[in-house]
């Protein structure tokens, strides 16, 4: 998405403009990440829905035809790469389809075709990491599980963070049997840990084996299943799986692109930049999205505004920094865990004097009048009053966390917030009494 950003951006100002990808064009967010997950959730939804509403309203059985909803999601996800391909035919950008590897600081090679520019980017995204286990290759990873033909009766997904968490909901409730090995101590390590709790507690409900401290040293194959071992505080054990995601996280897909012959210094983190996303080591090329070793969250809507900021950079020099006020996420799981500027973790460690409005909204109305038992919510302000994070677990969290990072960039106060007059009976009216 960083990459479309920029590529359209310059090419509309004029300057003559090149993209490639080795995969077809979209990105990850549209072709193999957020956008069909959010599609295969949303059948999960109105199992969760009406599985709580049993008993008091719903009757009857419903469940997931996995074939007809995956059917319904590559028609969405297949006419993608034609869509982003006129947009860039419309643009006047050239487009190219291959992997890039740079052959100089100023020019890259894509099959036999070289190609000199003034200024390069890097907007390559991430990828699975690779498992450094014996068997660390049987495993499918997040594109493969989104394109399953057939859900198998158990699967074990190994690490603890979005795609685990999110695709562990997603099968459980599609007729799977789950299991989660997370090696820390809980999972979503990034995220609230009271908030975090609350997942817990809501995941082990759902009937999902959540194995925390318990780190995966070895997958075998035996007649089509999966044994995998295990290390934790109490000892080796094993378990069999008829699959295996690797869900371990994801790094900056830098993979075979020569960026010593180009002169350009990276981390595991992705390409150093400086304060205007510009290599540190080579004026001539930017980065942007995941691929950057920037300030900013692996989320798209990010990668987008870093995308607009690298193309004003190189349109008019040097002159629009990124600006990471709030950037608000979400896992969605169900219920869905959201999240918006600092934790209270990290509002103690920049010693800031701060204050913390926390509690259960599980007896309020919006859970009652769905049976929702998980609804939770953290919310950090600073002494003078100004929100400095906010932190929620419940129906519809992903939407309510939109209006906290609101208040944040727009500096409003507790009593701001607090004193608004919201439509009702809506989520949104819950923040009120939230702060």
């Amino acid at each position: 998405m960083a990459g479309m950003t920029i590529a359209n951006k310059c090419a509309k100002k004029g300057l003559k403009t090149a993209v490639t990808d080795f995969r077809p064009y979209g990105g990850t967010c549209a072709l193999r990440g957020c956008d069909p997950k959010k599609i295969l959730v949303g059948a999960a939804e109105i199992i969760d829905r009406a599985n709580k509403m049993k008993g008091i309203g719903i009757q009857g059985d419903i469940s997931i035809n996995w074939q007809d909803l995956m059917a319904y999601k590559n028609e969405f996800v297949s006419k993608m790469p034609k869509g982003v391909e006129k947009g860039y035919e419309k643009a006047g950008v050239d487009r190219y389809h291959g992997a890039a590897s740079f052959e100089s600081e100023n020019s890259v090679r894509i099959g036999d075709d070289l190609l000199e520019a003034d200024k390069i980017v890097i907007a390559t995204g991430a990828r699975p990491v690779i498992l450094e286990i014996p068997g660390g290759d049987l495993p499918i990873d997040s594109t493969d599980f989104l394109d399953l033909t057939d859900l198998p009766e158990h699967i074990a997904f190994i690490g603890g963070g979005y795609i685990a968490m999110e695709f562990a909901h997603l099968a459980a409730r599609a007729g799977s049997k789950v299991s989660i090995f997370h090696r820390g101590k809980r999972p979503l390590e990034n995220f609230d840990e009271d908030i975090v709790n609350h997942l817990v507690g809501a995941t082990r409900e759902l009937g999902i084996n959540l194995y925390l401290e318990t780190e995966v040293v070895g997958i075998k194959e035996t007649n089509g299943q999966f044994k995998v071992n295990t290390k934790s505080t109490h000892g080796h054990d094993s378990f069999t799986s008829s699959l295996v995601v690797n869900a371990a996280g994801r790094v900056p897909e830098l993979d075979g692109m020569n960026l010593e012959k180009a002169n350009i210094s990276y981390s595991k983190k992705g390409i150093r930049v400086n304060e205007y996303l510009q290599s540190k080591t080579n004026p001539s090329v930017y980065a942007a999205g995941d691929a950057a070793d920037s300030h900013g969250l692996n989320l798209t809507p990010v990668a987008v505004m870093e995308g607009h900021a690298v193309a004003a950079n190189i349109i008019r020099g040097n002159s629009k920094k990124p600006d990471y006020t709030e950037m608000p996420s979400a896992v969605f799981t169900l219920p869905t865990l959201a999240t918006v500027g600092m934790t209270e973790a990290q509002a103690k460690a920049s010693g800031l004097a701060y204050q913390v409005k926390d509690g259960s909204a599980s007896n309020w109305y919006n859970a009652k009048r769905i049976n929702e038992s998980t609804y939770a919510y953290r919310v950090i302000s600073d002494k003078e009053g100004h929100i400095l994070g906010a932190h929620i677990i419940g129906p519809h969290a992903e939407e309510m966390i939109n209006l906290f990072a609101m208040a944040i960039r727009g500096k409003l106060k507790v009593a701001d917030v607090r004193n608004m007059v919201y439509s009702y009976p809506s989520m949104g009216s819950d923040i009120g009494s939230m702060v």
